[in-house]
């Protein structure tokens, strides 16, 4: 698939280092409102430096063009796109206005080309590999889940020195003014919605906690750095999801059922161990002992990760190993095949009305009904088996030990 970008900021390094993971993927060229940026990025990569948006649109070798414009013009770069025809591949949200974001989405099934958005990482082997774990029924039936996407006090910190390898700086306008929830929260949104459905309801309290973070750039409009939502699924789940820039860094998820529970550290590493940590009246009794749970291993238990496609870049100025392109692969894979790509409009849009009415403000705590669903998501090809014998073995394994009883009681 020949593919264009539109945006050459900060982000844009990140994809075209990740490209070479997907040799069906052919980059033409970018532009960018800043010539220099386009044009210093096609030099860098290869490429043509289209000097605007509409030579992007008017050249037919371009399949699907890649939004990585600032947030509050990806609905008009998206619309443009495929009102050209091409398929459309967006950094995340796919509009800052649901009204519009549904728009978008009914432009691409009118005109049967594809659109996707950002994040990828639920294609991530980690997320796969939970996954998996969970149809294995490993933990039993699912109750709740907790997920945490706090970074820290960002206005803190260097943040002026974070670049991209092309010296793009860290866009903190966009991040202070569009919010950590719009911007973080579908890291494990879409984790949440492909393992559990769709999201039905929620009740959520966002807060600008520290209006005033004494930046060097000029914030108009501070978006709040503090929300916390809970949300019911389809299948009857519950899940916990705080973003902010406030807390310490922390991104855990933890998934608790009926017989366990199941953890990852961060969902910014496409490699990050799953775990997974049985329930049973020995194991708790164990925990009150720290050193015998180490020695007889009743705590957590690391899976063995799912192969999947890998990747072969990983970031060394302080970044997180994600693999940017798998999401425009994957579109390049659902037109290929002729379906729905995995990150498909309905589920980008489910994501993006839920995003957005987390980080709304309700009178009091109202919950709030969600009126999109996600459609359908499968796993990828390579995660589908399912083998629920060898998972419970797996996970009774990690509980059997016959002088354990003896030893606590």
């Amino acid at each position: 698939m020949n593919i264009a970008l539109i945006g050459c900021g900060y982000v844009a390094d990140f994809y075209l280092q990740t490209l070479p993971n997907h040799p069906q993927l052919n980059f033409l060229g970018a532009h960018d409102a800043i010539a220099e940026r386009s044009s210093e990025l096609c030099k860098h990569f290869g490429g043509h430096h289209y000097q605007s948006i509409d030579e992007v649109l008017c050249d037919d070798r371009v399949d699907a063009v890649i939004n990585l414009t600032n947030p509050r013009s990806h609905f008009e770069i998206s619309a443009a796109a495929l009102d050209a025809g091409k398929h459309v591949y967006s950094e995340k949200p796919l509009a800052t206005d649901l009204g519009q974001a549904a728009e978008l989405v009914d432009m691409a099934k009118s005109r049967r080309l594809q659109l996707s958005s950002a994040p990828c990482n639920v294609l991530s082997e980690t997320a796969q590999t939970a996954w998996q774990a969970l149809r294995n029924n490993a933990i039993g039936t699912v109750r709740l889940a907790y997920a945490e996407m706090d970074d820290g006090l960002i206005h803190q910190m260097p943040y002026d020195q974070w670049k991209s390898i092309l010296g793009r700086p860290w866009p903190v306008k966009d991040e202070l003014e569009v919010g950590c929830t719009l911007e973080h929260a579908g890291y494990y949104l879409t984790w949440l919605v492909a393992f559990f459905g769709s999201v039905t309801r929620l009740t959520t309290f966002p807060r600008c906690l520290i209006p005033s973070k004494n930046t060097r750039e000029t914030i108009d409009v501070m978006a709040p750095d503090f929300s916390v939502a809970c949300l019911e699924f389809e299948s009857g789940v519950v899940a916990r999801l705080t973003c902010s820039i406030i807390a310490q860094h922390d991104h855990h998820l933890k998934i608790y059922g009926d017989d366990g529970t199941l953890s990852v550290e961060d969902c910014w590493y496409y490699n990050s161990p799953v775990y997974v940590e049985p329930f049973s009246t020995m194991s708790a009794r164990m925990k009150k002992i720290p050193l015998m749970a180490r020695i007889k291993g009743v705590h957590r238990r690391k899976l063995p990760p799912l192969a999947g496609p890998g990747f072969g870049h990983c970031y060394g100025t302080g970044g997180h190993h994600m693999d940017f392109s798998r999401g425009i692969a994957d579109l390049a894979k659902a037109v290929q095949d002729g379906q729905e790509c995995h990150l498909s409009a309905d589920f980008s849009l489910h994501i993006n009305e839920v995003v957005l009415k987390i980080q709304t403000p309700t009178e009091g705590l109202a919950t709030q009904n969600i009126d999109t669903r996600a459609g359908s998501i499968s796993p990828m090809p390579w995660a589908q088996k399912i083998d629920s014998g060898r998972a419970r073995e797996q996970f009774e394994e990690t509980i059997r030990d016959p002088l354990t009883p003896a030893i606590v009681s």
